[in-house]
């Protein structure tokens, strides 16, 4: 096969442009091109106008060798790669961990799911322990907090099967380094268990909450069908180690499950899990994060100032953005998980605490856009000590979880989110009247002032970016679009340390996987780092020789 890339075709362009367009490219006779394929279609929408969609697509042609000999040199032209998945290894027919237990995996998130789907698919009947509930059991509970203002601090947007991706826009693209086209494996999965084979090529593919549920379903279906076991309401509470090695854990329960594989595929809320690991001296460490607000704004105003004239054209969907602001207090204020015709969702999990989120149907049909809005910090701005040296991992936390609580103050005080529009924010005036843009948050926004929410140097910069904003998104800065607060849970506010054989820096066996751990942000990245991660598990079990991690 032959990969074109950077094909250029309008946006209104029929479909059956696109093989003339080939023909004339490559420059061959039109029986020359046996058939092709689109790997990939993004869109170039820096001329409104004009906006051009763009193509990479492998060709089957009858004869390779001369088309890539007449262009040879040109990096639009070459060899398609092999994007397949391929195994490390798979277990003979009479595989048994002798003595040391089948590998668990806690936490089935999306990186727990691909870890536990990677293990099973090369014979190692995972066992996998969520301290949530099934999926759509844990829907409902979720739901509970958003239409009654009932939590379930073990059954909610963080908790469960699916882990937070679930209830998020689905985002199924990232920017990590990905030679060995991992990401491939995850899509390719993905479409076997019922999600559009669109994700397969489109440049910024999703999926949205309700086909997620679905799909979860189906991927444990697989596990389990390839001798995997999933265990739901299993709390782990404690960690086995003997002499530096990892030897099994304890549940809530009480009952110990022995093993020298434990995958930590934690999400990033997991905070007893936390102070559990730190008490057992596993090496951890503090890191930074982000926090904010959710701001919303019309999705039709983002149409237009993304598409112009094509604002609306299916093709293009609902437009998103990406906004970043260095402010003069030296701060980074960007977008974070922008939710395209999407809903503003109460993501906590502990009781008296008020977290937000972006969550985004497969339609994207909801009238408004939400995006985070936040401000970098790092260790030193939120350590609890007035000590000079390396900040207690667990101070993130703490810091999380004060801003959540005055924040559960500010609101309502049963889990309704504080509220305020983008100009009275701006004037630090607090807000009593909502205009144009009602709120999608449920169980409720309180508008008031978020000036106290948040730390000042917070505050000032995300009053200077709003305003910047405006330069590049017209009506950004709107006096009626609202911001909820707060958004506090960017990413892990810790890193559980490992080397490059994915293993703790100081725990042997134990393999701290995903977002929790602090090695991936988002679907996308934590399935991957899933996959890699079931890939060491496996060759030690199979003592096989592989390289190390590359990323």
């Amino acid at each position: 096969m032959l990969r074109i890339t950077e094909l250029r075709l309008p946006l209104d362009h029929p479909e059956a442009a696109l093989r003339p367009a080939v023909v004339q490219r490559l420059g061959i006779d039109d029986a020359a091109l046996k058939a092709f394929t689109v790997f990939k279609r993004s869109y170039d929408a820096r001329k409104k106008s004009a906006i051009q969609l763009i193509y990479t697509l492998d060709c089957e042609l009858a004869d390779e060798a001369e088309v890539l000999a007449r262009f040879q040199g040109d990096p639009h032209i070459r060899p398609s790669p092999d994007t397949r998945y391929q195994f490390i290894g798979h277990a003979p027919a009479d595989f048994a961990a002798k003595g040391e237990g089948r590998p668990l995996v806690v936490g089935f998130g999306p990186c727990g799911i691909f870890a536990a789907l990677i293990l099973a698919q090369m014979g190692l009947r995972p066992i996998v322990l969520e301290r949530g509930k099934e999926v759509r059991q844990r829907t409902q509970d979720t739901w509970g907090l958003w239409r009654r203002r009932e939590l379930n601090p073990e059954s909610n947007v963080q908790f469960g099967e699916g882990g937070a991706g679930t209830f998020s826009d689905g985002k199924l693209y990232s920017q990590i380094s990905d030679p060995r086209h991992l990401t491939r494996k995850v899509l390719t999965e993905f479409v076997k268990a019922g999600a559009p084979e669109e994700i397969l090529f489109v440049s910024k593919p999703h999926i949205g909450t309700f086909r997620l549920v679905s799909m979860v379903e189906k991927i444990r279906a697989d596990i389990e069908a390839l001798g995997g076991e999933i265990r739901f309401r299993q709390r782990v509470t404690d960690l086995h180690i003997d002499d530096g090695q990892v030897r099994g854990v304890t549940l809530a329960s009480g009952e110990q499950i022995a093993s020298d594989h434990v995958v930590l595929a934690l999400g990033h809320s997991a905070r007893d899990t936390f102070a559990m690991l730190q008490q057992r001296g596993v090496f951890m460490e503090a890191k930074p994060f982000s926090v904010g607000f959710r701001i919303e704004h019309p999705q039709s105003l983002i149409d237009k100032a993304r598409f112009g004239p094509n604002a609306g054209n299916p093709i293009l969907g609902a437009a998103d953005y990406k906004l970043v602001h260095h402010a003069k207090n030296g701060r980074s204020v960007y977008s974070f998980c922008m939710c395209p015709g999407g809903t503003v969702v109460a993501a906590t999990s502990e009781p008296e605490r008020v977290v937000t989120n972006g969550m985004s149907q497969y339609s994207r049909n909801e009238r408004n856009a939400n995006s985070g809005i936040v401000v970098g910090i790092s260790p030193q701005d939120y350590r609890q000590d007035k000590g000079d040296g390396p900040v207690n991992p667990l101070d993130g936390i703490a810091f999380q979880r004060q801003l959540e609580s005055q924040a559960f103050l500010l609101g309502d005080r049963a889990y309704g989110a504080p509220g305020q529009l983008v100009g009275d924010f701006i004037k630090g005036q607090a807000s009593k009247v909502l205009g144009r843009v009602e709120p999608s948050y449920k169980p409720g926004v309180h508008l008031t002032d978020l000036g106290p929410s948040l730390p000042d140097y917070v505050i000032h910069a995300l009053r200077e970016a709003l305003p910047a904003f405006e330069r590049q998104i017209k009506g950004y800065s709107m006096p009626d679009a609202v911001l909820t607060g707060v958004e506090t849970r960017t990413s892990s506010p810790l890193r559980i340390t490992r080397g490059r054989d994915y293993q703790s820096l100081n725990v042997k066996g134990l393999y701290p996987a995903g977002e929790g751990a602090g090695y991936a942000g988002g679907i996308m990245s934590a399935g991957v780092d899933g996959i890699e991660v079931a890939e060491a598990v496996g060759a030690s079990l199979l003592n096989l020789q592989r390289a190390d991690s590359t990323r």
